[in-house]
């Protein structure tokens, strides 16, 4: 009996020392109110590693535009000038439908040159960035040629001007909002009749002011010399389920994602402990350095929206108030780590992130954890207060680091009026500004409940003094007499 217990005991050990594989998971973290990162759960985890070898079309080359719309998933394979549309099944497979290179104009092949982006509308249509071919095509379905946009005819371009359109985006009244290279004015719009129509939300001018002054004292040939005070011009653009547009700036001079409306104004919110700007802290390691350069972003249905670093290869996360939800990712070459990012499309939750190092698609699904977190964003959306906060009670059992799970706490019982539970939450995460808010509502209940007994009070402060002098008096004058 003894030795079968001995055997029992060496086969637990043996088993416990086996390792147990699972889909892989990266390194996820968020901010505190330090700006120290701090470790979470995995939001989301590799489900699907897909490569042109497993499509059966060869390796992608140098693949730089990815476009999603239902179950269809478009790729400009740019170094091989071709398009693929791939289709996900029910069963979660991908399968490769299209297999593009040219299209027919005029009874003559034309080939796609360098094809950077593609735009699929409501109706169906495709729109691509053709860009050596400095074009946008405009394509049915079936990939019959429907027109093109060539070099407009505009004063802002001279003749060594080159059309050169890299991404592009199609609003629902049908206009094209095209970022070119070299164009620093904002997107090109062209209307519904695919005519250049201007020019809309242009980066601000960032002037250093050292730089500034420098530059009033220095001569003709000093000024040759320096840097222009010019915009910078965008890295990407998107569209949400709102027609509002959503562009991305590869460098720090201006806001790295913005959200334009339809006068070019960004309306994008940032409430939360610091502006969207990818990571907060960084240092110098693997021969890269410098803060994080968003090249891609995508939006969900509930206005939070991702952005993708190219520095750093690292996905951000933000809710529609500018908060940091998760980060995860980074630049390696296994799965759910990138060479060079490239692009990043969602259907529905699921996030696929191109790689144009790689030629590789990765698709990112849900945990339990980021599912959470997500509902909790969606009740609050719905107005569903309660629920969203009993969602985020369950969040903060998952993680009871997690900030905003305290402060989407603290908003729910906000908006529920429970002002005294908003403010014990506010503080427990220093979030001074619904600390503040809370404080100033509660103040204003507080005063409105205890208004009528406060009346009394100072009533009797003042009228009682008289009225004791008059009894006195009153019994005074009856003794008296």
């Amino acid at each position: 009996m003894k030795k079968n217990y001995f055997v029992l005991l060496l086969l637990v050990f043996c088993l416990s020392a086996v390792p147990v594989f699972s889909s892989p998971t990266n390194y996820t973290y968020n901010y505190d109110f330090w700006r120290e990162q701090v470790a979470s759960p995995d939001a989301y985890r590799v489900s699907a590693y897909i490569l042109g070898t497993s499509l059966g079309v060869g390796h992608l080359r140098d693949p730089q535009g990815l476009f999603i719309r239902d179950n269809r998933i478009y790729v400009c394979d740019s170094g091989n000038n071709r398009i693929l549309r791939i289709e996900v099944r029910e069963d979660g497979s991908h399968v490769v439908t299209s297999n593009v290179s040219f299209v027919m104009i005029n009874g003559e092949r034309s080939y796609f040159n360098n094809p950077m982006d593609i735009f699929e509308n409501r109706n169906g249509d495709l729109y691509i960035a053709d860009m050596n071919n400095q074009r946008v095509l405009i394509l049915d379905h079936n990939w019959n040629f429907i027109h093109e946009i060539t070099k407009p005819d505009d004063l802002s371009f001279d003749e060594h001007t080159e059309f050169l359109p890299a991404k592009l985006v199609v609003d629902f009244a049908n206009r094209v909002f095209v970022q070119a290279r070299n164009i620093n004015k904002g997107l090109m719009e062209f209307d519904n009749r695919w005519e250049f129509s201007g020019y809309m939300g242009a980066n601000r001018v960032v002037i250093n002011i050292i730089d500034y002054a420098w530059k009033l004292v220095s001569t003709r040939q000093q000024l040759e010399n320096m840097e222009l005070f010019i915009p910078t011009e965008y890295s990407n653009v998107a569209l949400d389920k709102d027609g509002f547009i959503y562009v991305t700036n590869a460098t720090r001079q201006t806001e790295p994602v913005r959200r334009l409306n339809a006068m070019g104004q960004d309306i994008l919110i940032r409430n939360g402990y610091e502006k969207p700007v990818g990571d907060l802290t960084f240092g110098t390691a693997a021969n890269i350095s410098g803060p994080s350069r968003f090249f891609d972003v995508v939006a969900f249905d509930n206005d939070s929206y991702a952005c993708f670093d190219n520095n750093r290869g690292r996905i951000f996360m933000y809710d529609f108030q500018g908060n940091l939800l998760y980060a995860f990712g980074s630049k390696g070459n296994r799965e759910g780590r990138f060479d060079q990012p490239a692009a990043i499309d969602r259907m529905g939750y699921a996030l696929y992130a191109l790689d144009s190092g790689t030629g590789a698609i990765t698709r990112f699904d849900l945990t339990k954890y980021g599912e959470m977190i997500n509902l909790a964003l969606n009740e609050y959306r719905a107005g569903r207060y309660e629920s969203s906060a009993e969602v985020w009670e369950e969040v903060l059992k998952m993680n009871g680091n997690y900030d905003l799970a305290y402060i989407g706490i603290g908003r729910a019982a906000l908006r529920q009026g429970d002002y005294l539970k908003a403010m014990r939450y506010y503080k427990l995460k220093h979030y001074r500004e619904g600390y503040g808010k809370a404080f100033q509502l509660y103040r204003k209940q507080w005063m409105e409940e205890n208004l009528w007994w406060m009346l009394l009070s100072l009533g009797i402060i003042v009228f009682l003094p008289g009225i004791v002098k008059l009894s006195i008096k009153t019994v005074k004058e009856i003794i008296e007499a």
